[in-house]
Protein backbone atom coordinates (compact mmCIF):
# COMPACT_ATOMS: atom_id res chain seq x y z
CA UNK A 1 0.00 0.00 0.00
CA UNK A 2 1.37 3.73 -0.42
CA UNK A 3 1.12 5.72 2.31
CA UNK A 4 1.65 9.26 2.57
CA UNK A 5 2.87 10.52 5.50
CA UNK A 6 2.61 14.29 6.29
CA UNK A 7 4.44 16.13 9.04
CA UNK A 8 7.30 12.65 8.88
CA UNK A 9 9.29 15.53 10.56
CA UNK A 10 7.14 15.24 13.86
CA UNK A 11 8.38 13.74 16.63
CA UNK A 12 5.76 10.46 15.53
CA UNK A 13 6.41 11.11 12.24
CA UNK A 14 10.00 10.01 12.61
CA UNK A 15 9.00 7.29 14.63
CA UNK A 16 6.51 5.89 12.37
CA UNK A 17 9.20 6.10 9.45
CA UNK A 18 11.52 4.63 11.01
CA UNK A 19 8.71 1.68 11.85
CA UNK A 20 7.36 1.32 8.75
CA UNK A 21 11.11 1.25 6.98
CA UNK A 22 12.38 -1.67 9.05
CA UNK A 23 8.50 -3.98 8.75
CA UNK A 24 8.66 -3.06 4.95
CA UNK A 25 5.68 -4.03 4.16
CA UNK A 26 4.56 -0.47 2.34
CA UNK A 27 6.02 2.10 0.16
CA UNK A 28 6.05 5.57 2.11
CA UNK A 29 5.88 8.87 0.79
CA UNK A 30 7.07 11.62 3.39
CA UNK A 31 6.48 15.53 3.72
CA UNK A 32 7.48 17.96 6.34
CA UNK A 33 5.66 20.10 8.00
CA UNK A 34 7.17 23.17 5.87
CA UNK A 35 6.69 20.95 2.94
CA UNK A 36 2.81 20.84 3.81
CA UNK A 37 1.96 24.90 4.17
CA UNK A 38 0.49 25.37 1.14
CA UNK A 39 -1.13 28.77 0.54
CA UNK A 40 -3.75 27.27 -1.89
CA UNK A 41 -6.35 24.45 -2.46
CA UNK A 42 -4.60 23.88 -5.79
CA UNK A 43 -1.10 22.87 -4.16
CA UNK A 44 -2.65 20.39 -1.29
CA UNK A 45 -4.40 19.04 -4.19
CA UNK A 46 -1.66 18.48 -7.02
CA UNK A 47 0.29 17.32 -3.47
CA UNK A 48 -2.26 14.48 -3.05
CA UNK A 49 -2.60 13.68 -7.19
CA UNK A 50 1.13 13.38 -7.18
CA UNK A 51 1.18 11.07 -4.25
CA UNK A 52 -1.23 8.32 -6.05
CA UNK A 53 -1.55 6.98 -2.54
CA UNK A 54 -3.84 4.90 -1.13
CA UNK A 55 -3.90 6.34 2.02
CA UNK A 56 -2.48 9.95 3.30
CA UNK A 57 -1.87 9.93 7.23
CA UNK A 58 -1.89 13.60 8.85
CA UNK A 59 0.12 13.96 12.02
CA UNK A 60 0.64 17.82 11.73
CA UNK A 61 -2.38 18.81 13.34
CA UNK A 62 -1.78 16.16 16.11
CA UNK A 63 2.18 17.77 16.76
CA UNK A 64 1.07 20.79 17.84
CA UNK A 65 -1.18 19.68 20.13
CA UNK A 66 1.93 18.02 21.61
CA UNK A 67 3.87 21.01 21.28
CA UNK A 68 5.95 21.11 18.30
CA UNK A 69 3.87 24.22 16.14
CA UNK A 70 1.51 26.80 16.94
CA UNK A 71 -1.91 25.92 15.40
CA UNK A 72 -3.02 28.34 13.06
CA UNK A 73 -5.97 29.29 11.18
CA UNK A 74 -4.39 27.88 7.65
CA UNK A 75 -3.36 24.84 9.06
CA UNK A 76 -7.47 24.11 9.30
CA UNK A 77 -7.66 25.40 5.62
CA UNK A 78 -5.55 22.55 4.73
CA UNK A 79 -7.17 19.87 6.55
CA UNK A 80 -10.44 21.35 4.79
CA UNK A 81 -8.12 20.94 1.13
CA UNK A 82 -6.50 17.66 2.36
CA UNK A 83 -10.62 15.97 3.19
CA UNK A 84 -11.53 17.42 -0.52
CA UNK A 85 -8.97 16.20 -2.53
CA UNK A 86 -9.19 12.73 -0.41
CA UNK A 87 -12.56 12.76 -1.29
CA UNK A 88 -12.38 13.12 -4.67
CA UNK A 89 -9.78 10.61 -5.28
CA UNK A 90 -11.03 7.90 -3.30
CA UNK A 91 -8.06 7.68 -0.62
CA UNK A 92 -8.28 7.37 2.75
CA UNK A 93 -7.71 9.80 5.65
CA UNK A 94 -5.92 8.84 8.48
CA UNK A 95 -5.96 11.98 10.74
CA UNK A 96 -3.87 11.91 14.22
CA UNK A 97 -6.05 14.43 16.82
CA UNK A 98 -5.83 14.46 20.59
CA UNK A 99 -7.46 14.46 23.98
CA UNK A 100 -7.39 17.61 24.21
CA UNK A 101 -10.82 18.00 22.52
CA UNK A 102 -12.27 17.18 25.52
CA UNK A 103 -12.53 19.59 28.80
CA UNK A 104 -11.11 17.26 31.07
CA UNK A 105 -14.50 17.31 33.52
CA UNK A 106 -15.45 13.89 33.27
CA UNK A 107 -14.63 11.53 36.38
CA UNK A 108 -14.19 8.52 33.44
CA UNK A 109 -12.32 7.72 30.52
CA UNK A 110 -13.70 10.11 26.92
CA UNK A 111 -14.82 7.69 25.00
CA UNK A 112 -15.68 8.31 21.05
CA UNK A 113 -19.73 8.87 21.49
CA UNK A 114 -18.29 11.75 24.02
CA UNK A 115 -18.83 15.19 22.60
CA UNK A 116 -15.33 16.64 22.08
CA UNK A 117 -16.58 20.17 24.46
CA UNK A 118 -13.22 22.05 25.12
CA UNK A 119 -14.34 25.33 23.49
CA UNK A 120 -10.62 27.45 24.37
CA UNK A 121 -7.71 27.60 22.62
CA UNK A 122 -5.76 24.75 20.93
CA UNK A 123 -8.79 22.18 21.75
CA UNK A 124 -11.26 23.84 20.41
CA UNK A 125 -9.15 24.69 17.20
CA UNK A 126 -8.39 20.33 17.20
CA UNK A 127 -12.70 20.17 17.55
CA UNK A 128 -12.83 22.46 14.08
CA UNK A 129 -10.23 20.20 12.62
CA UNK A 130 -11.73 17.03 13.33
CA UNK A 131 -14.76 18.40 12.06
CA UNK A 132 -13.53 19.94 8.80
CA UNK A 133 -12.10 16.20 8.44
CA UNK A 134 -15.40 14.43 9.17
CA UNK A 135 -17.25 16.85 6.67
CA UNK A 136 -15.00 16.74 3.50
CA UNK A 137 -14.07 13.16 3.17
CA UNK A 138 -16.29 9.91 3.90
CA UNK A 139 -13.51 7.40 4.44
CA UNK A 140 -11.65 9.19 6.94
CA UNK A 141 -10.24 7.73 10.29
CA UNK A 142 -9.33 10.14 13.12
CA UNK A 143 -7.35 8.48 16.37
CA UNK A 144 -7.22 10.61 19.12
CA UNK A 145 -3.90 9.90 20.88
CA UNK A 146 -2.93 11.09 24.72
CA UNK A 147 0.16 13.54 24.47
CA UNK A 148 2.86 12.01 22.94
CA UNK A 149 6.71 11.84 24.31
CA UNK A 150 10.01 11.50 22.57
CA UNK A 151 13.42 12.06 22.99
CA UNK A 152 13.45 14.23 20.27
CA UNK A 153 11.26 17.51 19.20
CA UNK A 154 9.40 19.46 21.28
CA UNK A 155 7.31 16.90 23.85
CA UNK A 156 6.63 16.23 27.49
CA UNK A 157 10.05 14.36 27.92
CA UNK A 158 12.55 17.25 25.87
CA UNK A 159 10.35 20.46 27.54
CA UNK A 160 11.14 18.71 31.23
CA UNK A 161 14.60 17.88 30.87
CA UNK A 162 15.27 20.83 29.21
CA UNK A 163 13.57 22.60 32.20
CA UNK A 164 15.61 21.32 34.45
CA UNK A 165 19.12 21.84 32.70
CA UNK A 166 18.05 25.52 31.85
CA UNK A 167 16.36 26.76 35.23
CA UNK A 168 18.80 25.07 37.77
CA UNK A 169 17.82 21.70 37.87
CA UNK A 170 14.15 22.36 39.23
CA UNK A 171 10.75 21.98 37.86
CA UNK A 172 7.38 22.80 39.14
CA UNK A 173 4.32 20.73 38.34
CA UNK A 174 1.06 20.34 39.09
CA UNK A 175 -1.30 17.12 40.05
CA UNK A 176 -5.17 18.42 38.89
CA UNK A 177 -5.08 16.94 35.26
CA UNK A 178 -4.74 13.52 34.11
CA UNK A 179 -4.11 11.60 31.26
CA UNK A 180 -2.02 8.73 29.41
CA UNK A 181 0.62 10.32 27.59
CA UNK A 182 1.82 8.31 24.82
CA UNK A 183 5.26 6.97 23.73
CA UNK A 184 5.90 8.06 19.68
CA UNK A 185 6.98 4.01 19.15
CA UNK A 186 3.96 3.06 21.02
CA UNK A 187 2.13 5.28 18.70
CA UNK A 188 3.77 4.66 15.65
CA UNK A 189 3.37 0.73 16.37
CA UNK A 190 -0.89 1.42 16.13
CA UNK A 191 -0.82 3.21 13.15
CA UNK A 192 1.13 0.50 11.36
CA UNK A 193 -1.33 -2.00 12.64
CA UNK A 194 -3.87 0.43 11.23
CA UNK A 195 -2.29 0.53 7.92
CA UNK A 196 -1.78 -3.50 7.87
CA UNK A 197 -5.51 -3.68 8.42
CA UNK A 198 -6.97 -1.37 5.86
CA UNK A 199 -4.75 -2.51 3.35
CA UNK A 200 -6.57 -5.60 3.46
CA UNK A 201 -9.66 -3.93 2.36
CA UNK A 202 -11.18 -3.50 5.66
CA UNK A 203 -13.58 -0.60 6.10
CA UNK A 204 -13.33 1.00 9.41
CA UNK A 205 -14.35 5.20 9.20
CA UNK A 206 -14.82 6.88 11.85
CA UNK A 207 -13.43 8.13 15.36
CA UNK A 208 -11.11 5.65 17.98
CA UNK A 209 -8.83 6.12 20.94
CA UNK A 210 -5.39 5.11 21.71
CA UNK A 211 -3.97 6.07 24.58
CA UNK A 212 -1.21 4.33 27.24
CA UNK A 213 -2.69 1.88 29.76
CA UNK A 214 -1.98 4.07 32.97
CA UNK A 215 -2.59 7.36 33.91
CA UNK A 216 -0.45 9.84 35.27
CA UNK A 217 -0.70 13.84 35.92
CA UNK A 218 2.09 16.02 35.26
CA UNK A 219 4.03 16.03 38.60
CA UNK A 220 3.81 11.59 38.79
CA UNK A 221 5.28 12.00 34.64
CA UNK A 222 7.56 14.03 35.57
CA UNK A 223 8.67 12.04 39.08
CA UNK A 224 9.24 9.03 36.64
CA UNK A 225 11.08 10.67 34.22
CA UNK A 226 13.37 11.91 36.72
CA UNK A 227 14.30 8.44 37.93
CA UNK A 228 15.56 7.62 34.82
CA UNK A 229 17.46 11.09 34.00
CA UNK A 230 19.33 10.40 37.50
CA UNK A 231 21.24 7.71 35.90
CA UNK A 232 22.57 10.45 33.20
CA UNK A 233 22.67 13.57 35.60
CA UNK A 234 22.86 15.06 38.73
CA UNK A 235 19.96 16.21 40.26
CA UNK A 236 18.84 17.18 43.24
CA UNK A 237 15.37 15.20 44.93
CA UNK A 238 13.82 17.81 45.42
CA UNK A 239 14.02 18.62 41.28
CA UNK A 240 10.37 17.86 40.85
CA UNK A 241 8.02 19.56 43.10
CA UNK A 242 4.12 19.84 43.63
CA UNK A 243 2.38 23.01 42.54
CA UNK A 244 0.45 24.11 45.31
CA UNK A 245 -3.33 24.17 44.02
CA UNK A 246 -6.16 26.83 44.91
CA UNK A 247 -8.49 25.15 47.14
CA UNK A 248 -11.51 23.69 45.99
CA UNK A 249 -10.33 23.37 42.48
CA UNK A 250 -11.47 20.30 40.84
CA UNK A 251 -9.15 17.65 39.26
CA UNK A 252 -9.01 17.46 35.74
CA UNK A 253 -9.18 14.30 33.84
CA UNK A 254 -8.07 13.66 29.73
CA UNK A 255 -7.73 9.52 29.98
CA UNK A 256 -9.40 7.76 27.07
CA UNK A 257 -11.84 4.83 26.51
CA UNK A 258 -9.98 2.42 23.99
CA UNK A 259 -12.03 -0.61 23.97
CA UNK A 260 -13.15 0.40 20.28
CA UNK A 261 -9.66 0.06 18.59
CA UNK A 262 -9.07 -2.43 20.57
CA UNK A 263 -12.46 -4.46 19.29
CA UNK A 264 -11.97 -3.32 15.84
CA UNK A 265 -8.56 -3.75 15.27
CA UNK A 266 -7.20 -5.98 18.50
CA UNK A 267 -4.77 -3.46 19.16
CA UNK A 268 -4.20 -3.47 23.16
CA UNK A 269 -3.14 -0.80 24.88
CA UNK A 270 0.92 -0.41 26.37
CA UNK A 271 2.00 1.18 29.98
CA UNK A 272 4.31 4.68 29.19
CA UNK A 273 6.25 3.03 31.80
CA UNK A 274 8.05 0.86 29.97
CA UNK A 275 9.25 3.12 27.73
CA UNK A 276 10.08 6.02 29.69
CA UNK A 277 14.19 4.66 30.24
CA UNK A 278 14.67 4.67 26.92
CA UNK A 279 13.13 7.33 25.70
CA UNK A 280 15.31 9.17 28.60
CA UNK A 281 18.56 7.22 27.26
CA UNK A 282 18.27 8.37 23.97
CA UNK A 283 17.65 12.38 24.93
CA UNK A 284 20.62 12.50 26.45
CA UNK A 285 22.60 10.11 23.82
CA UNK A 286 21.24 12.26 21.33
CA UNK A 287 22.20 15.84 24.00
CA UNK A 288 25.58 14.60 23.93
CA UNK A 289 26.20 13.64 20.30
CA UNK A 290 24.85 17.30 19.47
CA UNK A 291 27.66 18.50 22.07
CA UNK A 292 30.44 16.65 20.41
CA UNK A 293 29.18 18.20 17.18
CA UNK A 294 29.64 21.41 18.20
CA UNK A 295 32.60 20.96 19.89
CA UNK A 296 34.44 19.75 16.78
CA UNK A 297 32.78 22.92 15.07
CA UNK A 298 34.02 25.53 17.36
CA UNK A 299 37.79 24.56 16.80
Amino acid sequence: MRVLILGSDTPLGHALVQLLARLGRHQTLLLTRAACRWKSERQAKKAVVRAKSDILVDLRISAAADGVDQLQEPDLKRCHWLAKACQRGGVNYLFTSNSRVFSGQLDRPYSEEDFPDNEAGLGAMLCRAEQLVRDGCERHLILRLGPVFSFEGTNLITQMLGQLSEQGGSLVMDNNLRGCPVAAGDAARVISALLDQLSTGLEASGIYHYCSSDTATYYEFAEAMLASASQFSDFESSAVQLQRQPEGLAPLNRSLNCSKIRNTFAIKQAPWRTAIAGIVKQYYEQQRKLESENGKGDR
